[in-house]
């Protein structure tokens, strides 16, 4: 029963995420980005850019964590061929690792799609480019929440000292926070793009915890 509600769970997530995308496309819908790009609930979008206006040093902070966030995988990834190479079979790496591998490449590719089908477009124009960039959903919000979540869910796994699984798990929660805070006021994202990268963030968290659930 509780294995059929988390699937249940996630299903609302993913239904939610959608019905989001539909009212960013429908409802109060403006040109009022740069190069008079349309934003949908663009009131919202506007007044909370306006308050918070442009910050690059939460711009480069975030970077940093995106980068801090590839390691970690990088880290995982070396580790599942680390055992592969060690075990001399692909089924003998951990399935939590194999999981996890296909948790990346998941993300990977919602990263990929949403860069061809457009829903937003970044409320600047970034420094050295001259065209409006994709901003729908946070790609810096979706790599820290799904790569530091799924870390944290993996800590007990490889750690046996309970301070350190504790410090990690802190760690993790506080790099999410810091990407998700720092990238809204950084500027270079409207506000319904990064409560997007949280909303799909979550459908995969809550896919993997269902796939992973013992």
């Amino acid at each position: 029963m509780k294995r059929k509600f988390s699937f249940f769970f996630s299903g609302v997530l993913c239904c939610l995420f959608l019905i989001f995308v539909l009212i960013l496309k429908t409802v109060d819908v403006e040109a009022i980005g740069p190069q008079g790009t349309q934003i949908g609930l663009s009131h919202l979008n506007a007044a909370v850019f306006q308050a918070i206006g442009t910050n690059m040093t939460w711009y480069h902070i975030t970077q940093a964590i995106g980068y801090l966030a590839i390691l970690v995988a990088l880290g995982f990834a070396a580790l599942g061929l680390l055992q592969f190479w060690q075990r001399k079979s692909l089924k003998r790496v951990d399935l939590n690792i194999l999981e996890l591998g296909g948790l990346y490449i998941l993300l990977f590719l919602l990263y990929a799609a949403f860069e061809v089908v457009v829903i937003n477009y970044r409320p600047i124009i970034m420094p050295g480019e001259t065209q409006v960039e994709a901003s729908f959903p946070s790609s810096h919000t979706m790599l820290a929440v799904v790569i530091f979540g799924s870390a944290g869910m993996q800590i007990k796994k490889y750690i046996n000292s309970a301070f350190l699984r504790k410090v990690l798990k802190a760690l993790c929660y506080l790099l999410i926070v810091v990407m998700v805070v720092g990238r809204l006021l950084s500027g270079v994202h409207w506000l319904t793009d990064v409560f997007a990268g949280i909303l799909l963030s979550l459908t995969l968290l809550s896919i993997y915890s269902d796939v992973t659930e013992k």
